[in-house]
């Protein structure tokens, strides 16, 4: 049985961690075939939208701990080697043209904590707990703390990277690290609405360009920042989408993105 189940339905590309056993801890062949299974995904011209999912009662324990067991004997090569792997699944998702929606039903612990903070937009279901417990263990946070200052500010980084706490949804919620707090019986139909509404009313171009351009200018400074938003906005407008939309818009029609 695969380890990452995969399905099209209606432009939306649902992958599911399939390690229930291992409340789908992040071993090497659950990132690697994530990883590809991502890739083909966003090169797929049907797809608009990704969500990601997973059986069991938890949505990722994190790393594999009987793997990083077997790591401690390797050299610092073998072990940079072995953490790029983790580190290019959270790019690919970070850097995609398309929107990536995390479905978190149950706890996401460590990595897999970071593995549903990195997407774009995040759902959960009341009883999911979240938290970065590597200090607990005498290890550290290390490629999720990149994504994670971005996304919350060092403030609420701090304390989650350094006490290793658990935070519940509704915290999370407040302090920016997910967007919806759903009854985990309402869970589908939500996400499902969200990414049809998606589907629907934006254009995939827009979407690409625009997370672009959300990732690039925080590196930048603010000058720098500002002139190359004004080079997107310049090239934006002579996209075929952005045509399209504008003659839609007024003529009063309703366009099919």
């Amino acid at each position: 049985m695969s380890i990452i189940q995969y399905e099209i339905q209606d432009r939306v590309a649902y992958l599911t961690l399939n390690r229930p056993e291992k409340r789908n801890a992040l071993s090497p062949s659950l990132i690697a075939e994530l990883h590809q299974t991502l890739q083909a995904v966003i090169q797929n011209p049907q797809v608009k939208v990704i969500v990601l999912r997973a059986n069991g009662e938890v949505f990722s324990a994190g790393a594999d701990l009987e793997y990083l067991q077997t790591l401690q004997n390797n050299s610092y090569e073998e072990n940079l080697a072995d953490s790029k792997h983790l580190s290019a699944l959270f790019q690919t998702i970070y850097h995609a043209p398309k929107i990536v929606i995390a479905q978190v039903e149950g706890h996401a612990i460590a990595g897999g904590c970071g593995l549903a903070t990195i997407c774009d937009i995040v759902f959960a279901s009341p009883n999911a707990k979240f938290g970065y417990t590597e200090v607990g263990i005498g290890f550290i946070p290390a490629l999720v703390s990149v994504f994670l200052l971005r996304k919350i500010g060092e403030t609420h980084a701090k304390d989650l990277l350094l006490s290793g706490r658990l935070v519940a949804a509704d915290e999370a919620q407040r302090i920016g690290m997910i967007n919806f707090v759903v009854p985990q019986g309402d869970m589908r139909v939500a996400v499902q609405k969200y990414a049809q509404r998606i589907c629907q009313q934006c254009s995939a171009e827009s979407i690409g360009l625009t997370k672009s351009l959300m990732t690039q200018v925080q590196d930048l400074p603010f000058a720098e920042a500002i002139e190359l938003a004004a080079q997107k906005n310049a090239y934006t407008r002579q996209t075929d989408d952005c045509k399209r939309g504008i003659a839609a818009f007024l003529a009063k029609e309703k366009i099919e993105w």
